[in-house]
């Protein structure tokens, strides 16, 4: 696990966590920019998904426990903020609920939550990655029927399609399919407790309404007192397809 920092280290700390699969630059290289300006800006590289490393993801947990010690080690167990992208939601939650170190706000961004049962998170995995799996490390789909389906979509919404498929990353050879399957099943069996209420952590959530309303259910069922902020989005449309608008609210939100 290796985090890549930008901005000045004295001003207020925001850490970015990447989404399932995905590379840390495309998924925030296009808002460090605007958040670097004011804040020290602190990009999660998950192991088993970074170049400069030989290594594989194991488990949520233990992913976790690397990065409370980077934010104990660098940071003195605190940061002001932390933004999770879909699965960085999770890691939010995590080290909300596990008290290890302490952030100012948690930001989970169009983050699903799902959880299932070892069993079922172990089908749903080896279902699931054969299909994600060569998108990663080849940039492209192997399943015909699956690329006809994505191209359907991307002419229904060439805009978010195009930036929501950037956001994996393109070919990345070095990903190995036990890394994806890990990550893929432990954040589905990894628990994340109910009203998760922390004194001094603020928790705002990036809805997009798109998704459906169970998720807004699933907001207030993890968190005691969930800042929502609702959007007439897709997942994650607002950090793909707005960025500045992204920046705008994430700012407004830990700059108060």
């Amino acid at each position: 696990m290796r985090v890549y920092t930008f901005g000045d280290e004295t001003s207020p700390a925001i850490m970015l966590l990447p989404g399932t699969c995905c590379h840390w630059k495309s998924n925030f290289c296009h808002v460090i920019p605007l958040l670097a300006k004011n804040h020290h800006v602190l990009c999660v590289s998950y192991e088993g998904f970074d170049e400069n490393e030989d290594s594989e993801f194991t488990t949520m947990t233990d992913e976790t426990e690397k990065i409370e010690n980077y934010i104990k080690e660098k940071c003195g167990g605190h940061i002001h903020a932390a933004y999770g992208c879909s699965l960085g939601g999770s890691f939010v939650g995590l080290m909300a609920a596990r008290r290890n170190i302490h952030m100012d706000y948690g930001i989970p961004g169009g983050s699903d939550l799902d959880q299932a049962s070892p069993l079922a998170a172990d089908i749903m995995g080896k279902m699931m990655i054969p299909m994600i799996y060569p998108l990663v490390h080849d940039g492209k789909f192997s399943s015909r029927f699956l690329e006809k389906r994505i191209e359907k979509q991307r002419r229904r919404m060439p805009e978010y399609y195009g930036a929501f498929m950037g956001m994996f990353g393109g070919a990345r050879p070095y990903v190995t399919k036990e890394s994806c399957l890990n990550q893929f099943v432990s954040d589905l069996v990894t628990r994340l407790p109910d009203k998760i209420d922390v004194p001094g952590t603020e928790i705002h959530i990036f809805y997009a309404k798109k998704m459906g309303a169970k998720y807004l259910s699933r907001y207030h069922q993890h968190f005691a007192h969930p800042v929502i902020h609702e959007q007439d989005l897709q997942h994650e449309e607002l950090l793909a397809c707005r960025p500045a608008d992204w920046a705008r609210l994430v700012c407004s939100i830990i700059d108060a």
